[in-house]
């Protein structure tokens, strides 16, 4: 190939590499998110900006994370029964109140902004598993489990999903700011319980389909 036929190839691939440039940084400038494309990592962009509002609205985020802690299934599974103590190890959690045996308010700031809803709890079964659901408000719903490890340690898994409100709150869920947030709480929740070295209360009760037995 001749240097003249180089030079032009190469002000081609140019102008080719710069229109991939542009094009990227502009998807990427509306979701607030800055990433370096390659060809793997096209349909995780691609998925992201889904996932951000582009092209549709915002789709629910599912964060898991799981933590063992000190202490025996009961007294684990006990200390989480009490859900008006969560402001203590929850971040941004203002309070939690107790309407009745399934029904929580819960009242927390998300994403910088002031936010209340109604849980209902579904299921509640006694040393192994906690779900629940909003009721209005948010849309949020959830899942604790408590797995004995021996004696005295306990493995707690939570997964939860919300629905994102806003450009903001999805960003932060595409950056995987949620699923260190979770993963804060449940760090918390063992240091809180670690340290006392018992419950504060319990609620022995069962609830199935949203009904106590």
């Amino acid at each position: 190939m001749t240097s003249d036929l180089r030079g032009a190839w190469t002000r081609v691939e140019k102008k080719r590499s710069h229109r991939l440039r542009n094009t990227i940084l502009m998807l990427v400038g509306v979701s607030g998110v800055v990433a370096v494309v390659v060809p793997q990592s096209r349909a995780w962009l691609m998925s992201r900006l889904g996932g951000l509002g582009i092209g549709g609205g915002y789709r629910p985020r599912t964060l898991e994370a799981a933590i063992e802690v000190e202490a025996p299934v009961s007294t684990v599974y006990n200390q989480w029964t009490q859900f008006e103590e969560f402001p203590q190890f929850m971040e941004g959690v203002e309070a939690v109140q107790q309407l009745d045996a399934t029904r929580l308010h819960w009242v927390a700031t998300i994403a910088g902004k002031r936010a209340e809803w109604d849980a209902k709890i579904l299921e509640q079964h006694l040393n192994r598993q906690i779900s629940w659901i909003s009721e209005d408000g948010r849309k949020t719903r959830g899942t604790v489990t408590f797995e004995p490890l021996g004696h005295s340690r306990t493995l707690v898994r939570l997964s939860m999903s919300y629905q994102a409100e806003g450009a903001r709150e999805a960003v932060g869920s595409a950056a995987g700011l949620d699923s260190r947030r979770v993963e804060r709480d449940l760090e918390s929740f063992k240091q809180f319980l670690e340290a006392r070295g018992a419950e504060t209360g319990a609620w022995q009760g069962d609830i199935s389909a949203g009904k106590t037995h």
